[in-house]
């Protein structure tokens, strides 16, 4: 399939002066820069497609410069790459695109990166109706090429929730196009090879007003990143984990399953509990039965035992993490059994290895697990052996390092 650039000049003075249509207000102190220039930027396809929920075949592409040298290095934006955490760095860019009443978005615009106006009864505001993804772009060795990892997933993950959520989304091929405009309009921000990722934050949002309780007639999309390295304080040093027994994060028939925006406001009073007494995260246990393993608060959990690694299945109270769908596949590719199936606490307690995955974690080895008073520590404060090959498998594809026997990378290079 051949089609015209992916990616359309900008309007300097849209950026400049962002359209009140789109209902954002910025900062007059935006950033002195020149808006990128994506005329030369077109589309090479390969072979390997995969088909979107909304009915759109969405072939896998790679968008090129035409006019680049190959050597030619991006300019890096001037911050200490060294000291990345996991917090915000606004970037420079942000991607709107809004929808209307009858479902159809209209074509989306990238915009300085800046607050945004909305009306006090939008939908997202009184009844949570919103839902976010997040992936992750690196940057290669040869410190021009740029991989996006998966988006197409986060794609089709979003269109799932907007189902539950009575949401219209983008189709698939909308998605990654609005990813990849957004990640090259803010290239510079993508961190050195080594020193951590680009993190690509879209958002879906009933911004239309709304009083009494129903869909919001009006939706947005926004896509912004920032630069990232370790989302937790220890690196990936082994994260130290209790089990809580009394609050839960999701229930049956409920979202637990789908990314909206509640499901994470819920867990914060547990998450603080956890980490005021010293502990990294909060594991969840089912709400009937209080034994059965779901989940983290914004990462899935596996047990090795044996060298066989088991998983908590997914059945509507689990987040089906993308990375978590990635590491059982490169698990089993790597010769590992893999189990989906209901994990006991006490299977917890006798695990050999214990480790999290997670977009904005990759891969995190738990060092401890404390319940109801008992601590278990795992392995010798490092990656367990399992965990370890698998985390350097999986990076290495992210990252460009070894081929993609997969086809899970986007190359813009």
């Amino acid at each position: 399939m051949e089609r015209a650039a992916i990616l359309p000049s900008v309007n300097q003075n849209y950026l400049l002066c962002p359209s009140r249509a789109f209902s954002t207000r910025l900062h007059s102190s935006t950033r002195n820069l020149s808006p990128p220039s994506f005329a030369s930027i077109k589309l090479q396809h390969s072979s390997s497609s995969v088909s979107s929920n909304g009915g759109i075949s969405l072939t896998r592409c790679n968008a090129v410069s035409s006019n680049s040298s190959s050597t030619l290095v991006t300019e890096l934006a001037d911050i200490d790459w060294d000291t990345v955490g996991f917090g915000l760095k606004p970037a420079d860019y942000m991607y709107v695109m809004k929808c209307n009443i009858d479902g159809e978005f209209s074509k989306g615009e990238l915009q300085r990166f800046g607050n945004i106006e909305i009306s006090p009864s939008a939908g997202v505001l009184n009844y949570g109706q919103g839902l976010f993804e997040g992936l992750k772009a690196y940057r290669k060795k040869d410190g021009n090429n740029i991989l996006l990892f998966r988006p197409e997933e986060n794609a089709k993950r979003m269109r799932n929730g907007a189902e539950r959520m009575c949401m219209p989304a983008p189709t698939v091929e909308q998605f990654v196009e609005a990813v990849t405009e957004t990640v090259l309009a803010n290239k510079r921000w993508v961190p050195p090879p080594g020193k951590g990722s680009l993190y690509v934050r879209p958002l879906l949002m009933g911004t239309g007003a709304v009083l009494g309780l129903a869909p919001a007639p009006e939706y947005t999309f926004i896509i912004y990143v920032s630069p990232v390295g370790n989302y937790f304080k220890e690196g990936v040093a082994p994260i130290n984990l209790i089990v809580e027994n009394e609050f839960h994060r999701a229930t049956p028939g409920g979202t637990g399953g789908v990314k909206t925006i509640g499901n994470y406001a819920a867990v914060l009073k547990a998450q603080s509990i956890a980490k005021a007494k010293g502990y990294s995260d909060v594991l969840y246990l089912d709400c009937i039965y209080k034994r059965y393993l779901e989940e983290v608060s914004s990462c899935n959990i596996f047990i090795v035992k044996d060298n066989v690694i088991s998983t908590p299945e997914i059945k509507g109270t689990i987040l089906p993490g993308i990375t978590r769908k990635s590491m059982i596949d490169v698990a089993r590719t790597q010769g590992f059994q893999v189990e989906e199936r209901n994990v006991t606490v006490d299977e917890l307690l006798e695990a050999d290895e214990v480790f999290c995955t997670g977009t904005a974690v990759v891969v995190s080895p738990v060092g401890s697990v404390t319940y109801k008073g008992k601590r278990v520590s795992y392995g010798e404060g490092t990656f367990g052996t399992v965990s370890k090959q698998l985390y350097t498998v999986l990076t290495s594809l992210q990252m460009g390092l070894i081929e993609d026997n997969m086809k899970w990378t986007v190359n813009l290079s």
